[in-house]
């Protein structure tokens, strides 16, 4: 039974990796609050933070960050990342989550919020940030947990659906995510 559901969502997130980089999957853009869902998120895997022994580091620059993205699409980013602190943090460890505005140094009406993750991975990341981005690459090649590999590649795939922006990067055993949307001008 364990295998047969690990087959299915192995098949889920293939089929879900196949639509998302192809662009074949509806994208219904509208007005989302970034640091509502982040919390949202965050409450809804607590539980299972805690019992990794996670501490969780979470600071926002500011209360509200709209920006035009699809909801339900944004969450299955955010899921993933945070499924992936599951799967592939160092238990008993900190991890930095932090929401803040940049400016753009093109484009002076224009600015992002960028929604960053910093985690130490429980397996030596002995390889680039592009490699690990690639499809069904884990960073832990002995493959003792379960994943598809995918997570990564479905994520990066879902925020540039949207028009955002997704960043990898890796120091030792430093990984860290960046999710960046455009923030839209709060209507009153």
């Amino acid at each position: 039974d364990e295998k047969s559901q690990r087959l299915k969502k192995l098949c889920e997130d293939l089929f879900e990796a196949a639509k998302a980089s192809s662009g074949d999957m509806p994208v219904h853009l509208s007005r989302v609050e970034m640091a509502s869902l982040v919390n949202q998120g965050l409450g809804e895997y607590q539980d299972r933070f805690d019992e990794k022994g996670f501490q969780v580091i979470f600071q926002s620059t500011r209360e509200k960050f709209y920006i035009m993205a699809d909801g339900q699409l944004l969450w299955r980013v955010i899921e993933n990342l945070f499924g992936n602190l599951l799967k592939y943090s160092m238990e008993n460890t900190r991890i930095y989550m932090d929401l803040k505005e940049i400016s753009d140094t093109v484009d002076n009406n224009k600015s992002y919020v960028s929604f960053e993750i910093k985690n130490i991975s429980n397996y030596p990341l002995n390889i680039p940030a592009e490699e690990l981005m690639e499809r069904f690459k884990r960073g832990d090649e002995s493959r003792s947990t379960e994943g598809s590999g995918l997570g990564l590649a479905i994520a990066r795939d879902l925020a540039t659906l949207q028009g955002g922006q997704f960043d990898l990067n890796i120091d030792g055993d430093l990984f860290k995510t960046t999710v960046s949307f455009e923030i839209v001008q709060e209507t009153k």
